[in-house]
């Protein structure tokens, strides 16, 4: 793996959509939504990909892609298992849930040695983000910080028309780097306007706000610091949340950025994201992919 490795987060369900919605086709040919992603992928420049899955749907995930950007693609899986935990530690009796995002990408860290990015297997980020990350980790190189970047997408491009959603509203520097994420709940088009719900109260969201789509792009000392905080993280998870803590990207990044060790370059893209929170998303997602296909976009099949 000699240039940046895309690494995809694909080991989850989809609690509110309900079935493994990371292998539904969204297109006649039969493609679904990571096909457009590892795509874009390659025509930015990626050639190695790195899918992080449970071992229970290894098979399923494999029939999807393997036959497909699995041709044009180097691609390794690796497995996120519950029990993939530092020395002295078990999972709690009664544990399913998995053990969050950073665990997730923990679980990558036999395959990926230089500079990589990590992405949801369910959502459509758009070309411009992976052009984006592939020429930003061409030249990402730890210095006095360490140089990390993010995708930042208009807030107005992200929302679905189904239902409120949950977004890492971003507070950027003048000089476009990221200094936090502020979770906002039940965020969603109301009254013509994107608004959240606080307490009885909407509050407005300008539509160019921008937010956190969870890609990222990071050198291989993210890896590090997920391994040496882990055993801080499960300490507390296990006294207080044993059956849902979850170690996760965007807190693991604020801890760093608040300790001064990281700055994060957020790289603004206009493009739209969408993904399949609810059921109801598919038959958009679904018209949004084709409108882009007969837009020249991308060929009429994939691979």
């Amino acid at each position: 793996m000699a240039g940046p490795v895309l690494v995809v987060m694909a080991a989850g369900m989809g609690s509110r959509y309900g079935g493994l919605k990371q292998i539904e086709p969204v297109t006649e040919q039969g493609e679904i939504i990571i096909d457009f992603s590892l795509y874009d992928a390659m025509m930015a420049g990626f050639e190695d990909v790195v899918f992080i899955i449970k071992k229970e749907i290894e098979e399923d995930v494999r029939a999807r892609i393997d036959g497909g950007a699995g041709r044009h693609l180097n691609i390794t899986y690796v497995f996120q298992a519950l029990n993939d935990l530092p020395p002295g530690y078990s999972v709690p009796e009664g544990r399913e849930k998995p053990w969050g995002t950073c665990h997730a990408v923990y679980s990558a860290r036999g395959a990926v040695k230089g500079n990589f990015c990590a992405i949801n297997a369910d959502d459509y980020y758009g070309a411009q983000a992976f052009s984006l990350m592939y020429d930003e980790l061409k030249t990402a190189k730890d210095g006095a910080f360490y140089d990390y970047s993010m995708v930042g997408y208009k807030i107005a491009n992200t929302l679905t028309e189904h239902g409120h959603v949950t977004r890492g509203v971003c507070d950027t520097g003048e000089d476009g780097s990221l200094i936090g994420i502020n979770e906002r709940f039940k965020i969603m088009w109301r009254d013509g306007a994107v608004k959240y719900e606080e307490g009885e109260e909407w509050i407005e969201v300008p539509s160019g706000t921008t937010v956190s789509m969870n890609f990222w792009g990071f050198t291989p000392s993210f890896l590090r610091e997920i391994e040496e905080g882990f055993p801080e993280f499960l300490d507390k998870a296990l006294k207080d949340n044993p059956m849902k803590g979850e170690y996760l990207l965007p807190t693991k990044l604020d801890e760093l950025l608040k300790n001064g060790k990281a700055s994060i370059k957020v790289l603004p893209t206009d493009d739209r994201w969408f993904g399949i929170t609810y059921k109801e998303d598919k038959e958009q997602v679904m018209a949004s992919v084709k409108a882009m296909k007969d837009r020249g976009l991308y060929p009429e099949t994939l691979w």
